[in-house]
């Protein structure tokens, strides 16, 4: 008798506008990105991934997926169109895909359920979490994360004291084209940084505020389908950031390189590295540039399906 076998896959994200920002109850929005994660699941007599027998202390994601739906030993097979440690969503993609494969065992599983399962991972594993990235990949798109529950609500989550708002967006078509910078960087000490300026600087705080404002400045450009503004809050957004300290050399020049050539750019997730995201209707100019400078760049489509069956 053939065994079973289960295929998912999830999208990527990038943070648009509103990271760190988003940490204080200000708004961020997150869209998915035509970059995917695959997994394939299939019963095993050990748990694995890619062929590695899994252990407590080799990829946590995964140990900590099967663990949450009481899974029989699995064997695990990812393949990815975006590096790890970029700050697109790697650990957010693989999580979602792998709950909706293994919740697919049961028949039908439902966005809300695969959303809160992986938030819940996520914050098992790295200690204390966000939902943007999870809710991102599960319902593809583009969303927007704030306090207060609105129009288009999609689910709510809350942790502690802390309650997370998750909105669908329309938005209009665009091209992104990101920029990886090759130095991976933790995001978690990027908000720690962010946290002791916050704590001790009002101007800090204010900054925290504009950011606020600059997100949903953004929002109402893209409901209009006003690329040129939503691309000067983009621009706007990075100058913030950068006042808060977690941008770089290496994502300011990137940054720098392609405002030529785009409606704007900023450096999208954690900061300290990772990747920048430019909007431009010239992709083929902003990959060149980007290229020329060291980075690794992808194009990306949005309004992308989230999580599904492959």
């Amino acid at each position: 008798m053939t065994a079973p076998i289960w295929n998912t896959s999830a999208p990527g994200k990038v943070i648009l506008l509103g990271e760190h920002a988003v940490v204080y109850g200000q708004p961020a929005v997150s869209m998915a990105i035509g970059l995917r994660m695959r997994v394939h699941v299939e019963p095993s007599t050990m748990s694995s991934l890619n062929g590695v027998q899994l252990t407590s202390h080799n990829y946590s994601y995964v140990s900590a997926c099967l663990a949450k739906m009481g899974s029989a030993p699995m064997s695990v097979m990812t393949s990815s169109d975006f590096p790890s440690g970029s700050g697109l969503g790697s650990s957010a993609a693989v999580t979602v895909a792998l709950i909706a494969a293994l919740a697919g065992r049961y028949g039908p599983w439902k966005e809300a359920e695969v959303a809160q399962q992986a938030f819940e991972v996520e914050c098992e594993v790295q200690g204390r979490a966000s939902p943007i990235d999870t809710s991102t990949c599960t319902h593809g798109r583009a969303i927007l994360v704030r306090p207060e529950p609105g129009e288009d609500l999609l689910w709510q989550m809350s942790l502690d004291s802390r309650r997370w708002c998750v909105h669908h967006l329309d938005a209009p078509d665009m091209t992104l084209v990101i920029g990886f910078t090759g130095r991976s960087a933790p995001t978690g000490p990027m908000v720690a940084k962010v946290k002791r300026y916050v704590d001790r600087s009002s101007f800090a705080r204010d900054m925290v505020e504009e950011i606020g404002q600059v997100t949903l400045e953004g929002v109402r450009s893209m409901a209009e389908g006003d690329l040129e503004a939503l691309g000067r809050s983009m621009s706007m957004n990075h100058k913030l950031l950068a006042i808060l300290g977690v941008s770089s050399p290496e994502l300011d020049r990137l940054v720098k390189a392609c405002l030529p050539h785009s409606y704007g750019a900023k450096l999208t997730g954690g900061g300290g590295g990772g990747s920048m995201v430019a909007l431009t209707d010239r992709p083929d100019q902003v990959v060149e540039v980007i290229r020329s400078k060291g980075g690794q760049p992808f194009v990306a489509s949005t309004n992308v399906p989230g999580v599904k069956e492959e």
